[in-house]
């Protein structure tokens, strides 16, 4: 499939998307967003493909939506925005997809952070620079993110990021939980691809589930809620294919090889 604003490339069975406007530090347009969801449906339809990594062309991960292109063209004809346009449901495909990496190599404001944080994993590069500065525009973050950022780093590092629209280096987003690694830039997408490969390598059917469960336990105060969704996927783990051939492996003293069951 072709594709305008991304490249896609295979890294062992991990399916590499590069957002690619370097001459734009890969700002976000509908066009972005709808190359984005098919390249993640593709990649979660194909059966070679294990995991999936993101990351940005040239400098940028991703500087935030396109002025020119989302911004003005919106508030000269202000329509009325819902979670179908552009991106589609963005967040329900990440959550239910194969695990997804964030590896974020330059700037990552605005939409181009708030797009990852549904995400499993974000890894940093060391120069890498986010920010929430929706509020320097006018306007409020979105794709779920003030759930996703309270859920990552708490109330008030969570106000602070959004009421100020503060930039932040990635240690800073270290040390806040906004991101889970930092590495040198020439580490950056081994240790991306590594790690998405690693989650990747499991049973396809016990990582949809835990995916699953995380997202709809995340906020769950009712620890009996909890415990039945995990017992109703448990019963589903013990009758998958996927299971008998863990237990075959470990009887058989070898590793599992899941793709022969998918």
């Amino acid at each position: 499939m072709a594709y305008e604003t991304l490249l896609t490339t295979m890294n062992g069975d991990v399916q590499v998307i590069t957002l690619n406007r370097p001459e734009r530090l890969n700002a976000w347009t509908y066009q972005m967003g709808g190359e984005l969801r098919r390249a993640v449906e593709a990649a979660n339809g194909n059966p070679a493909v294990s995991a999936i990594v993101l990351t940005g062309a040239g400098r940028g991960f991703c500087a935030g939506a396109d002025i020119e292109a989302v911004f003005k063209a919106q508030s000269e004809s202000a329509p009325e925005r819902g979670a179908d346009e552009g991106a589609g449901d963005w967040v329900a495909l990440v959550r239910a997809s194969k695990p997804m990496v964030a590896a974020i190599n330059g700037p990552a404001i605005g939409v181009g952070l708030t797009q990852i944080l549904p995400m499993d994993y974000l890894i940093a590069a060391s120069g890498a620079k986010l920010s929430l500065r929706f509020v320097k525009m006018g306007v409020v973050p979105e794709l779920a993110s003030s759930h996703f950022l309270f859920a990552r780093v708490g109330f008030g590092q969570a106000s602070e990021l959004m009421l100020t629209g503060k930039t932040i280096a990635a240690q800073e987003a270290l040390s806040v939980g906004l991101v889970d690694k930092v590495v040198a830039p020439e580490e950056l997408l081994k240790a991306a691809c590594d790690l998405a490969a690693t989650m990747g390598e499991h049973s396809p059917a016990a990582l949809r589930q835990i995916k699953q469960l995380i997202t709809a336990n995340a906020s769950e105060a009712d620890l009996a809620v909890v415990q039945k969704r995990e017992i109703q996927a448990l019963n589903e783990a013990y009758r998958s294919p996927e299971h008998k051939e863990a237990i075959a492996a470990f009887m058989e003293k070898r590793a599992p090889d899941f793709k022969s069951v998918r």
